[in-house]
């Protein structure tokens, strides 16, 4: 998910009425947030654009505020008062927007957006692509309403190629406009005071960032599968659905952590569970965003993990439950194919628990890529994540340390 900071500038597929007609450079929006509405004019398009951004802008009178948010890239903001984004103009680069009723203008006084606010049914239905006639539209959702209003919008702007926002005055509320339906809407116009939500709605955008990278997964080789006694277990239940391929990154110790693999394949004994990793005993650890590691025992509802499949690519979770039994346990450990480290992974001894391989089908196509532990062998590969051994509370560190 990339983000733009937002300059006020026009993308080519809207057209504005002939005396609404600005440079193609310029984004020109009309409407009005009182009862009497500009109509607005977009025009849907079948091109979809090639990378999916999203637009923050920043609308605070708190400087702290507006270091914090430059310092993370974003650089429009909204004024009441063009006293105040001329000062602020003097000692940052930022890009002033200033209110004007329900309008906002740009420094060269040329219309960029307007306010509309949507307090009912009613005004949503004035919100539509047929009654748009420029670009940038910012929306107030009043009245208590927002999740279901966004994806209202977001359904009735697909496609079109204008720039949508939402007013929020926090990031958690930034969050559900960016979400709504999945896609989300254009962006969002933070409205806040308190440096905190700006850290938090940045954290959020990288964590979706990095979702796009790929992880850095080798082989290795089973020499060791042993039965041993009984231990706490712990299965997690994700809010999402994963798909053959996609598990945990869990392991005994953090510098070599298994791709268990979910239980979403059918068998014959028991339905298919696609949203559980049956991940392993309380004491180990599994990766979770930033880079970080948590143990078993620590993950409870709410938390986010990452999913990871068989190429690497990966995406966050949210916890939704954490079940701990009793149950008996194998070892697994696993020598580094490209090096003399050997890992270890501690998983219930049943046939629904699977480690990630990276065998191929005919022609090279993908097989379903998992090994159930019952049937695991010396002289297996399986996929591991190396990464730094030395952690504190989750965070890689550089210091001399053994595990064993």
């Amino acid at each position: 998910m990339a983000v733009s900071s937002g300059s006020a500038k026009a993308l080519p597929c809207f057209q504005a009425s002939a005396s609404l007609l600005a440079p193609q450079t310029q984004r020109t929006v009309v409407a009005s947030a009182s009862p009497r509405r500009a109509s607005v004019r977009m025009r849907a398009s079948a091109a979809a654009p090639a990378e999916l951004k999203k637009t923050v802008w920043v609308w605070t009178e708190n400087r702290q505020v507006m270091t914090a948010a430059v310092e993370r890239g974003w650089s429009t903001f909204l004024f009441g008062s063009k006293d105040l984004g001329k000062d602020w103009s003097s000692t940052a680069r930022i890009n002033p927007l200033f209110i004007d009723g329900p309008e906002i203008f740009n420094g060269e006084n040329q219309k960029v957006a307007v306010i509309s606010q949507v307090a009912s049914p009613r005004e949503l239905k004035l919100v539509q692509p047929d009654n748009v006639e420029a670009e940038n539209i910012v929306i107030d959702f009043r009245g208590g309403w927002q999740v279901i209003p966004a994806e209202n919008i977001v359904a009735a702007f697909q496609g079109c190629r204008g720039t949508v926002l939402a007013v929020s005055t926090n990031s958690t509320e930034a969050q559900v406009f960016l979400e709504a339906l999945e896609q989300g809407l254009d962006g969002v116009v933070l409205k806040v005071d308190d440096m905190d939500d700006i850290i938090k709605l940045k954290d959020y955008f990288d964590r979706r960032n990095e979702s796009k990278s790929q992880l850095p997964l080798t082989k290795a080789t089973v020499s060791k599968v042993e039965v041993v006694g009984m231990g706490d277990r712990v299965c997690v239940d994700l809010c999402s659905i994963m798909r053959p391929g996609e598990g945990l990154l869990v392991g005994s110790y953090a510098r070599g952590m298994f791709l268990v693999h979910s239980e979403c394949l059918e068998t014959n004994y028991i339905a298919s569970r696609p949203f559980r990793v049956n991940a392993g005993p309380v004491h180990a650890y599994v990766t979770v965003p930033g880079g970080k590691t948590s143990y078993l025992s620590e993950l409870r509802s709410g938390k986010e993990v990452i999913v990871v499949d068989q190429n690497g690519l990966w995406r966050t979770a949210i916890v939704g439950r954490v079940k701990i039994e009793s149950r008996p346990l194998i070892l697994v450990e696993a020598k580094d194919n490209s090096g003399d480290d050997t890992y270890s992974i501690f998983l219930q001894n049943a046939e629904t628990v699977a480690l990630i391989t990276p065998d191929t089908g005919p022609s090279g196509r993908k097989a379903i890529p998992a090994i159930p532990v019952t049937s695991l062998k010396v002289g297996d590969e399986v996929l591991v994540r190396k990464q730094g051994g030395a952690r504190h509370t989750g965070i890689e560190i550089q210091e001399f340390i053994v595990e064993k």
